[in-house]
């Protein structure tokens, strides 16, 4: 998997993810059924809406992705609207992405452990990167990016120790506001769990994840936010989730729940009721052929492909994490964060 590393402003950063991916969007982004389903966005009042919400509140993100639309010489509405992909999910097609995350709090001689299978469309397979970021303003931060979207919305961690994994989710509670992609952004500048969850607290938001956040404590808080709510759970105990809400404060709320979803949530969970601690065990598991916890693009004209695995331990020390293809147990990338940075 490639690295790239840089520094600067917003519009530095975004230069840098533009020209890193300008291949790939042209090519794979821009190539997958997501996009050209959303086509019909452009230049609409409800993309303009999302925009001014974004650059009401967040204009240095917005500034982000004006430097990717100029790093790839692709249109800035274009850019945006790739970056809006989930606030318009509802209205154009419901059954992308696969991701399963695992959050096990320490105990019985093990560290707190928080695990996630990045699952997206087939064709940017080998496309993602993990980027390493200083800010001029805000924590410096890595993140696994996807070619022409911010960072944050797959799996990342920052210096104030706030690590991130996020899954998709459907709820059918979509509306104008600030798009989801900019708020898991805006995350990875927060210097605390509790700047953290004030974002996810907005009611301002255009829709939303499930969010998986812990930090240098080994404190792991799951977070269901979509538009119209959030759920914030205290993780003690091994806990897993796919892709929908199965808080009951938001049992209320309409959803899409794929067959996919719900297999691999309910296997992730017998095998952590079986006894089964080792994250990747779980999260390469193919026992369900139809629905793997893995996922290989199992169904005709399915983009769900595990495209990476994330693990990560909080040791005495500070956070070790690697990246992982899924099966293969040796880490394409590994590092680790001191807990006194």
């Amino acid at each position: 998997m490639d690295q790239i590393i840089a520094s600067g402003t917003s519009y530095d950063l975004g230069q840098a993810l533009g020209r890193k991916g300008a291949k790939a969007i042209a090519e794979a982004s821009f190539a997958t059924p997501q996009f050209r389903a959303l086509e019909q966005w452009l230049g609409s009042e409800r993309l303009e809406g999302l925009e001014a919400a974004a650059r009401r509140h967040f204009p240095d993100h917005v500034r982000e992705i004006e430097g990717i639309a100029d790093g790839a010489s692709q249109p800035f509405e274009k850019i945006f609207l790739w970056n809006c992909r989930g606030d318009l999910r509802d209205l154009v097609r419901s059954d992308e992405d696969a991701c399963t995350s695992l959050m096990i709090p320490s105990g019985s001689g093990h560290p707190a452990l928080l695990a996630h299978n990045e699952d997206g469309d087939a064709a940017l397979a080998g496309q993602g990167f993990l980027a390493h970021f200083e800010p001029d303003r805000g924590p410096a931060f890595a993140a696994y990016c996807y070619p022409g979207m911010l960072p944050g919305h797959a799996f990342g961690w920052n210096a104030a120790g706030i690590v991130q994994t996020i899954n998709n989710i459907r709820p059918h509670d979509l509306t104008i506001g600030i798009p989801r992609h900019v708020i898991t952004r805006a995350l990875l500048a927060a210097d605390t769990m509790e700047q953290a969850l004030e974002l996810l607290r907005r009611t301002d938001r255009a829709s939303g994840f499930h969010h998986n956040l812990a930090d240098g404590t080994g404190r792991m808080v799951s977070v269901e936010a979509p538009a119209s709510g959030c759920v914030v759970k205290e993780i003690d105990a091994p806990h897993a989730h796919a892709n929908h809400l199965i808080r009951p404060g938001l049992a209320g709320i309409a959803q899409t729940i794929s067959d996919s979803s719900r297999e691999r949530q309910k296997r992730a969970e017998e095998m952590l009721i079986a006894g089964e601690r080792d994250p990747l065990t779980i999260l390469f598991d193919r026992t369900r052929a139809e629905n793997p916890i893995l996922c290989r693009a199992e169904h005709e004209a399915s983009d769900s492909y595990t495209l990476a695995t994330f693990c990560c331990r909080f040791e005495t020390g500070g956070m070790q994490w690697g990246v992982y293809h899924g099966p293969d147990r040796e880490p394409v990338l590994c590092g680790g964060l001191d807990r006194a940075a």
